[in-house]
């Protein structure tokens, strides 16, 4: 479901009560213009102006998967980066890593993800009530990492309100051929009088999955077979299966609030146990290990990564704290994260800690000379460590601290939004000297209704980055990344104008939307190569240029049929985004996503819920000079669903299918595409149950 929400409906969400807000063309016959709920995010999408994407309801049934990057890599203008099943961070607009955060209730995930590409994010999906995206700049609300933009997972894990009921919940099992994947999910709400509680739980295990062909791309083979002038003719090639690619995870949370007729005060306390394999010829030792393997008998062996994580939350709202405030929200993250790097022999090769707090004040104001808005202040700090051999990075502690406006004024027939931030930046490493950052934000926007069904959103955003530990101070081989990377602990904000204009159009039987903008960078961080070659990786050292990336996205729905309990849509896609740095001329930036075109067909009759859609993802060939071209593919997918009342419960069996046609796919923004494709034709099915 795709939907923007206005700045005054968020605002009244700040204090953690319910909102709802219709769509235009509620009433009419069923189709993509739904009602959504927005429960507890402060300022969403900024109002209009931004463009943004909301997973919730069957959309977000269908598109679970074991990761945020692959759950929402479907989404107009987002893709993913995946570092086998587990690991794998969104891009959005050509954008990721440190320039897109990803939150879990609007506090960081306060793991590890950001400092490597083969590092996981610690939010598990089935956990969500609902998945937030926000595309573009969100640096106002949610400081220098978020300026790319957001995906905010909401859990519902502290409740806001009273429980309408002692007990209610929900439970899925769902079982995958491909890599006989088993995963399991549960959650209770209820309460009390003024008592409110919270319990989830999942678990999950998959094996290596099977792949359509080879590993390694026809490009890396072909480039090998090169090099090596036939000397390892007749070795075995990885093929079939991706070794490392398994997955075994377990995870819950439990959460509590006392609830009034003025607000709320909970917590709530989560663990993550994640062992999953690094695919991709991920260490040193990869043929040492392969060698040994063979001589045992037990196949291809590949590095496996071991986590854990304990996050503590605290949350509390309160509407009409003072005169002049309408509503008031707290919200505090505590996080205990630490995983091994384990090598195929059982040997430790490196310990990553990471322990994080994050907190935020929101005091949402009444209309001043016609603004309603809200104040905020936002604290991150963390302390990072990396011990062993892999370790790129020395210790280093991070500390940012953030102050911000934003508002929102309606006039006869426009709203404009607008808002400041200032937010300084201190990176201190155990071995170096201190550097610290101040980095600036302000945003204007408009927003203009016309016709019937029509708007259009102009934007324009100042915005501004702090470095991170990893751009100023590796110093290191990065396997991950299959780079020797040095640091420059002279970087200076990288900052950036972002200009977009978003046109929509919601009727009773079309929807439209569509985004262009343009990021225009100056100090864009990046990496680039020096020619040199240490430890057998090529070394790539920090730089700083102009950047500029452009980019389009549309979707368009449209209402077939519609009959008293059934509708048919049909829907298409496309996005494209280009990406270049202004190094010696115009060069191409890495990873940046292909151009992307989809059709579907999707809707309901009766107790049946059914979608089917194609996407052509076109080849890459506009690379880096380190860079090797990436093969266009083609991705079926299909969902069948049907629930049926038993006991008081409903139940939903399902069955969907991914990837029917067995295409070899290589996603460009990831960093192993040319040694980890993604699965191939995989068939799941399952069972879900609500009460």
């Amino acid at each position: 479901m795709r939907h923007r929400i206005s700045l005054a409906a968020a605002l009244y969400g700040a204090a953690g009560l319910p909102f709802a807000v219709a769509t235009p063309g509620d009433g009419a016959a069923p189709g993509p213009i739904e009602e959504v709920v927005v429960r507890s995010h402060p300022l969403s999408a900024e109002g209009l102006a931004l463009a943004s994407e909301i997973l919730d309801g069957d959309e977000l049934d269908r598109a679970l998967a074991s990761s945020i990057g692959e759950t929402v890599g479907g989404q107009p203008g987002v893709h993913s980066a995946n570092f086998g099943q587990a690991a794998s961070r969104p891009v959005i607009h050509g954008l990721s890593g440190p320039r897109v955060r990803i939150m879990e209730d609007r506090i960081d995930s306060l793991d590890v993800s950001v400092t490597s590409a083969d590092h996981a994010v610690t939010i598990d999906p089935f956990i969500a009530d609902h998945i937030e995206v926000l595309k573009g700049p969100s640096t106002l609300l949610y400081g220098s990492g978020a300026i790319g933009g957001v995906v905010d997972v909401h859990t519902g894990r502290i409740p806001h309100a009273r429980a309408e009921q002692f007990l209610s919940g929900r439970a899925e099992v769902r079982y995958g051929d491909n890599e006989d994947r088993r995963t399991a999910s549960a959650r209770l709400d209820g309460g009390a009088g003024n008592l409110a509680w919270h319990l989830d739980g999942f678990t999950r295990e998959a094996d290596p999955y099977d792949i359509p062909g080879y590993a390694e791309s026809a490009a890396v083979r072909a480039l090998e077979e090169e090099e090596e002038d036939g000397e390892h003719a007749g070795e075995e090639e990885v093929r079939g299966t991706l070794p490392g690619s398994q997955l075994d995870s377990e995870g819950g949370a439990i959460g509590l609030s006392l609830v009034g007729e003025r607000g709320f005060a909970g917590f709530a306390v989560s663990t993550t146990d994640a062992r999953y394999g690094l695919p991709g010829g991920h260490g040193h030792e990869e043929e040492e290990a392969e060698e040994e393997a063979h001589d045992g008998d037990h196949g291809y062996e590949t590095p496996t990564l071991d986590l854990e994580q304990t996050r503590i939350d605290l949350e509390a709202g309160l509407t009409d704290p003072l005169p002049g405030f309408t509503s008031l929200n707290v919200r505090v993250g505590i996080n205990d994260y630490r995983h091994r790097e384990i090598e195929p022999n059982g040997e430790i090769a490196t310990v990553f800690d990471n322990d994080a707090v994050e907190g935020r004040i929101e005091l949402s104001h009444a209309k001043v000379g016609g603004w309603s808005g809200a104040l905020g202040v936002q604290l991150t700090d963390r302390d990072f460590s990396a011990i062993g051999e892999e370790a790129f990075i020395a210790p280093v502690d991070t500390t940012a601290m953030g102050a911000f406006w934003v508002g929102e004024r309606s006039f006869d027939r426009f709203d404009l939004e607008g808002g400041v931030r200032l937010e300084t930046v201190e990176v201190d490493p155990s071995a170096g000297d201190e550097r610290d950052f101040t980095a600036y934000a302000a945003s204007l926007g408009l927003v203009l209704p016309f016709g019937e069904a029509w708007s259009l959103g102009l934007l324009a955003d100042y915005t501004a980055r702090a470095p991170v530990a990893e751009e100023l101070f590796s110093n290191g081989p990065h396997l991950a990344t299959r780079a020797f990377e040095i640091g420059n602990p002279d970087l200076d904000e990288e900052k950036a104008l972002n200009l977009s204009a978003n046109l929509r159009y919601a009727g009773e039987r079309w929807f439209l939307n569509t985004s262009v903008y343009l990021n225009d960078f100056s100090d864009f961080i990046y990496e680039t190569p020096t020619g040199a070659v240490e430890d057998e990786l090529p070394v790539f050292v920090y730089a700083q240029d102009d950047a500029e990336f452009v980019g389009l996205d549309v979707e368009v729905r449209y209402t077939a049929l519609a009959w008293m309990d059934g509708h048919v849509d049909v829907s298409a896609l496309f996005d494209t985004v280009s990406g270049e740095v202004d190094r010696d001329g115009d060069d191409d930036l890495p990873r940046i996503p292909p151009t992307r075109y989809g059709l579907g067909l999707e809707g309901h009759w009766g107790p049946a819920t059914f979608s089917v859609e194609h996407t052509w993802v076109r080849a890459q060939n506009d690379i880096a000079e380190f860079e090797l071209p990436t093969d266009s593919y083609r991705d079926l997918r299909a969902y069948l669903g049907v629930e049926a009342p038993v006991a008081g419960t409903t139940v939903t069996l399902f069955v969907q299918g991914r990837n029917l046609t067995d295409d070899e796919q290589r996603q460009h923004a990831s960093f192993i595409k040319d040694y980890a494709p993604m699965p191939g034709r995989t068939v799941e099915a399952g069972l879900r149950a609500t009460f």
